[in-house]
């Protein structure tokens, strides 16, 4: 059986460098981190990416994607307020403190929603310069990323026959923590009637369980068949998924990349080198 290997090209965006600090960089970057400031600079890039793919031979292609990590949600803020190890510990483990409510599957905050619209505003500032709405657009069905997608998209022009596509393995590190578990597919699908459902996508989440928490390795494996289903079965070269800062990771380290932490509402662009053995 086939499989495949994963590398990251690096000398295009400003977070490609080995010692690129997010808390410099920030969550947006003008140019989402893009070096090149010419008038056509996305332009460019597609060019650079279609030739590279070109050249490339029947084993070999590179894809550009840009992660979007979901905008501070309510279990953010009750992991603040807690610290991590009291939250890890316990207080995760419930649907609130009385106060705050994050669990199951948090909404975002006023916060997140404008770190949303924020990302929203530079992806319009780029549009004059060739940046446009990927046609393929997948995301976590959790809630603070569904929403964080919409307010991603909203007003920018978007192709209606290539709707985002909820995708099960695009959900953080799953398990123990009442934020990660999911709403039913009906749920959803009444919240999000333009978005669309990866083929078998279950009515109730059958993967959290308050139990066993995902590992971090394990969580690296299920990130790269994700990779593996986008190289195998998508065409297109320049893919958007909103997702979480556990998943983020661990495509990083599927693609060979060292962690990265991403703030909340922040975007992380990529080129990824697929090898097919």
């Amino acid at each position: 059986m086939s499989s495949r290997s994963y590398d990251c090209v690096s000398g295009f965006f400003l977070q490609d460098a080995s010692d690129a600090d997010s808390v410099i960089i920030g969550a947006i970057p003008v140019r989402f981190g893009l070096l090149d400031d010419s008038n056509d600079r996305w332009f460019k890039l597609w060019q650079k990416v279609r030739t590279m793919n070109e050249k490339a031979d029947d084993q070999t292609s590179y894809k550009v994607f840009i992660l979007g990590r979901h905008g501070e949600a309510f279990h953010n803020v009750g992991e603040a307020k807690y610290g991590t190890q009291a939250w890890d510990d316990y207080w995760s483990k419930l649907n609130g403190d009385g106060e705050i409510i994050w669990g199951p599957d948090p909404m975002l905050t006023a916060l997140g929603e404008e770190q949303a619209r924020m990302v929203n505003q530079e992806w319009k500032n780029e549009s004059t310069f060739g940046l446009s709405v990927p046609i393929s657009r997948y995301c976590s069905p959790l809630t603070r990323a569904t929403k964080t997608c919409l307010l991603t998209f909203d007003g920018l022009p978007t192709s209606a026959n290539h709707p985002v596509v909820i995708v099960e393995n695009c959900r953080e590190e799953y398990g123990v923590h009442s934020c990660d578990k999911r709403n039913s597919r009906t749920w959803i699908s009444n919240h999000l009637p333009a978005f669309v459902f990866e083929q078998d996508f279950t009515e109730d989440d059958q993967i959290w369980t308050a139990t066993e928490r995902e590992t971090h390795a394990h969580a690296a494996i299920r990130v790269k068949s994700v990779l593996d289903w986008i190289f195998n079965t998508d065409d297109n070269d320049f893919i958007s998924i909103t997702t979480h800062g556990g998943v983020i990771n661990g495509l990083l380290t599927a693609v060979g990349r060292k962690h990265y932490a991403l703030p909340t509402g922040g975007v992380l662009p990529i080129i990824i080198k697929s090898i097919l053995k």
